[in-house]
């Protein structure tokens, strides 16, 4: 099984090798083997070769079965020309290998409940959100330019999205909802924009297929107040690209830390990317601080979802959720009465238990 590893920026390098570790682990005992091979993305990628997404990590990560990302980015290259930026490097490898759907989970431990900043009952019991974000359209990837105007200048960026891009992100929504709890949810703002119209029309249709799914509908607006209003009514969510980025976001907060939340990139290509939802963190990064259980986590989704090895990936699961029950906590998620450790001994903890 071939993975391709980036590290990147910032507190990426950390993470990342304490998710190797658990890895290694997952190896030992299930005596499987895992050739990795590391590339480099970002902004390490514009120090070393001059631009944020080489041609070779694109060729490797091409002929790998799955891609294990760290972090991206920082404000050392926050003054280069746009076309440049080390985030340029992460949509541009996520365009190469066709990853048109971002699955990410809101999933709250017990363990973690007073750490959320929401109030005990309205978290209920046994949170847990998908949100499946279309990745490779709309404004983000849309045409962008800017002209000078009297005064000034004039800046736009293009959402667009055909039928095809919402009719194969809205199936694998579906798929998923079939597998949870039989409820889909499309966030859109189809009251303005043509572009949501088309999304709602193009899901409406697909639902037909899909009589099983509870299908509604809610405007990002209301969403992101009903997210922090009542979180429970949510099962999975489908939205567009920039909806997804911030919503994905928010219900981060709902766990307690962007520390913990894992997420996977998937299409119909065999190759999936799987990183943490967090930034790199530089403020922290070389300080063994940063929380390295969203990585870990992103590794579970990797065995689940391209290597088909459940029983590894709920191992995982299992070993993060029982160093959280003997109290370790990272800084982001400590508590009074719990004990500090950092980046290391985090993933010394949970490789150990596994």
């Amino acid at each position: 099984m071939k993975i391709a590893v980036i590290r990147g920026d910032g507190i990426g390098k950390e993470i990342v090798g304490e998710a190797l570790k658990v890895l290694n682990a997952v190896s030992k005992k299930y005596k499987v083997n895992f050739n990795l091979n590391e590339v480099l993305l970002g902004g390490i990628a514009i120090d070393k070769t001059g631009g944020p997404i080489p041609q070779e990590t694109i060729d490797v990560c091409k002929a790998s079965d799955a891609v294990l990302l760290g972090a991206v980015g920082g404000p050392k290259w926050d003054n280069i020309p746009s076309n440049l930026r080390p985030e340029i490097g992460l949509l541009g490898i996520r365009k190469a290998l066709g990853v048109f759907a971002n699955l990410r989970p809101a999933i709250l431990f017990p363990q973690l409940k007073e750490a959320s900043n929401l109030k005990p009952e309205v978290l209920g019991d046994g949170l847990n959100i998908m949100i499946v974000r279309e990745l490779i359209g709309g404004a983000y990837f849309g045409e962008k330019k800017r002209i000078d105007i009297p005064g000034g200048q004039k800046a736009w960026d293009t959402l667009s999205y055909s039928t095809p891009e919402i009719d194969r992100i809205a199936r694998k929504a579906f798929e998923i909802a079939g597998q949870r709890g039989k409820k889909l949810t499309l966030v859109d703002k189809a009251n303005v924009l043509e572009s949501s119209r088309l999304w709602r029309e193009t899901v409406t249709e697909i639902g037909k297929e899909y009589k099983n799914i509870d299908l509604q509908y809610m405007y990002v607006d209301n969403a992101s107040m009903q997210l922090i209003r009542d979180p429970k009514q949510f099962d999975v969510i489908v939205t567009e690209n920039t909806f997804g980025d911030i919503l994905s976001d928010e219900a981060s907060m709902l766990t307690g830390s962007l520390g913990m939340l894992p997420s996977a990139s998937v299409g119909d290509g065999k190759v999936g990317i799987y990183e943490p939802i967090h930034g790199s963190a530089p403020d922290i990064a070389g300080q063994d601080k940063a929380n390295p259980i969203a990585t870990i986590m992103s590794v579970a989704m990797m065995l689940r979802y391209s290597f088909n090895m459940n029983e590894a990936a709920d191992d995982i699961e299992n070993a993060v959720s029982k160093v959280l029950d003997k109290g370790y906590r990272t800084p982001d998620i400590m508590r009074e009465g719990k004990q500090l450790v950092g980046t290391v001994k985090m993933g010394d903890l949970i490789a150990e238990s596994i």
